[in-house]
């Protein structure tokens, strides 16, 4: 019933950039924290950005601070991610997340907060 689709994946150069987009279904998006995170071969996967329910709160890993950006657009129940000055570091799967049970007061890093996921995109970037 509920469904998170990411898309805008793709390749791209050192220093280029990309935009990624989920779109949820079948869940309460404007009263859900979004948030994405990244899994690389062989790597854990982790915190990237997350935003509450209000668009003025943000959260971002440091390692990607200043580089990407998060935003949600609540008439399209859609959450964006975009990427720039990519790194070769960036290169992972992509995973959109929400966290619909708000277990946690905030825009939680943790992957056991959120409630359901996406597919995944995959982003690679060329060195």
């Amino acid at each position: 019933q509920v469904q998170l689709v990411e898309s805008g994946g793709g390749l791209v150069q050192t220093g280029g950039s990309l935009g990624l987009s989920c779109a949820a279904s079948g869940m309460p998006f404007s009263s859900a924290v979004m948030s994405w995170f990244r899994q690389a071969p062989g790597k854990e996967r982790e915190f990237v950005a997350g935003i509450g329910r209000s668009a003025s709160v943000k959260y971002y890993a440091e390692s990607v601070k200043g580089r990407f950006t998060i935003s949600r657009d609540n008439a399209k129940n859609t959450v964006y991610l975009q990427m720039n000055s990519l790194k070769a570091t960036d290169t992972a799967v992509y995973y959109c997340a929400a966290d619909v049970s708000h277990t946690y007061y905030g825009i939680s890093d943790s992957r056991r907060s959120y409630d359901y996921w996406g597919q995944g995109t995959q982003v690679a970037v060329s060195s």
